[in-house]
């Protein structure tokens, strides 16, 4: 028995942030019933990040609402709203991510479904919160980013703002989402009421930059200073970073340079003996270091640094990863697969509890696959 066995969902998000929630739900044991549009269905269907699909629907559809169950009603139709309003009734949880205003105007906001349901535990994800000049703005991943100060920390001194290469404000936001309901169902337990639970993409982000925006407010608002030489972190000294080797590249954490140059029998780095040297003469360092690397092979290295416990790693391309027995160690991927027989590879729930790991083999669903069920079940 999975710890969320017996709880109902109602995931009424699209996209990625909620459904992300709603997934990592489903993954502890919640039962998940994904409420879509008739016509069409959450959006994220038809959301491509490749030109693969599988029956119909986009892989990043299928990644992201696996385990669920699909239960579709026209909330502008009072026979379907009416028994939208009878799963409330019932439901544990309710995830949406509408824009402000959107709820409220079908009667389905937090207030409103309190009174049908005072122990639901409501989820709401924004862009940018309800209040302010921003809250009507996209809530849009890469809108966020731009504006949370976030993609001045990635790349080199010389070059512009770089986004992350993932939808990181989404994600973020959906866990938090999961943490804040986790809690607040945890309080239900004790109060028996219910409770609405908040974040957003943009002050997920700023949780997530957290360490180095503390810096900036207690260091006079300074600004983060990338390095101009294999940049991996704007506030850490030489040698962070990722280099070219004679056949690959080389991950270095934080480690004693002299001590590295040592190892690597590279003189000029032997000399950097002061600590205040490692970040006002970082890219001088990282450049030293950049030269010596690429005159051997990324293993070669591994073999001298590793047995010394210099922090260091190879940097593996997806290929290799997935060939790599430490990856295959861990049993990250799992077939997922619809009534049909569809199947689709993905990774499982990260999740162990009691030394488990959680997969299971159902895969995403049609738009309103499991209606007949619902309506029997729920006897709406």
């Amino acid at each position: 028995m999975k710890p969320l066995s017996g709880l109902t969902v109602l995931d009424f998000s699209q996209f990625l942030s909620g459904p992300s929630a709603a997934l990592r739900l489903a993954d502890l044991g919640a039962r998940v019933i994904k409420i879509e549009r008739p016509d069409g269905g959450d959006l994220c269907r038809r959301l491509y990040i490749s030109n693969l699909e599988l029956d119909g629907d986009s892989t990043l559809f299928h990644s992201i609402n696996r385990n669920k169950l699909s239960y579709s009603a026209n909330l502008k139709d009072p026979a379907d709203l009416e028994a939208v309003r009878g799963l409330i009734a019932q439901a544990d949880v309710l995830i949406q991510n509408f824009r402000p205003g959107v709820m409220e105007k079908i009667g389905l906001h937090y207030e409103a479904v309190k009174q049908i349901n005072p122990r639901i535990v409501y989820g709401l994800v924004t862009g940018y919160g309800k209040e302010g000049p921003w809250k009507d703005k996209p809530g849009q991943d890469l809108l966020v980013q731009a504006l949370s100060g976030l993609t001045w920390l990635s790349g080199d001194a010389d070059q512009g703002p770089v986004p992350f290469g993932l939808s990181v404000a989404d994600m973020m936001a959906g866990a938090h989402l999961v943490q804040g309901i986790l809690a607040c169902l945890v309080r239900r337990g004790v109060t028996g009421e219910g409770g609405l639970v908040e974040v957003s993409l943009l002050e997920s982000i700023l949780d997530v930059q957290f360490e180095v925006l503390t810096t900036h407010l207690n260091d006079g608002g300074k600004l983060p200073e990338r390095s101009a030489v294999n940049n991996a972190n704007a506030y850490l000294g030489a040698p962070y970073g990722i280099y070219g080797t004679a056949d690959g590249y080389i991950a270095i954490a934080m480690n004693p340079v002299v001590r590295l140059g040592e190892l690597l029998e590279c003189p000029p780095l032997v000399n950097y003996t002061d600590p205040q040297r490692l970040f006002s003469g970082r890219d001088e360092i990282k450049s030293i270091l950049r030269d010596h690397l690429r005159t051997r092979k990324t293993n070669e290295w591994l073999k001298i640094l590793e047995p010394a416990d210099i922090w260091c790693a190879d940097v593996l391309s997806w290929d290799r990863l997935l060939r790599h027995e430490g990856f295959q160690a861990l049993k990250m991927v799992q077939t997922v697969a619809r009534d049909n027989g569809a199947q689709l590879e993905t990774t499982r729930c990260p999740i162990r509890i009691d030394g488990e790991i959680y997969k299971s083999g159902v895969g995403s669903p049609k738009i309103g696959e499991h209606n007949e069920r619902i309506r029997k079940e729920f006897q709406l």
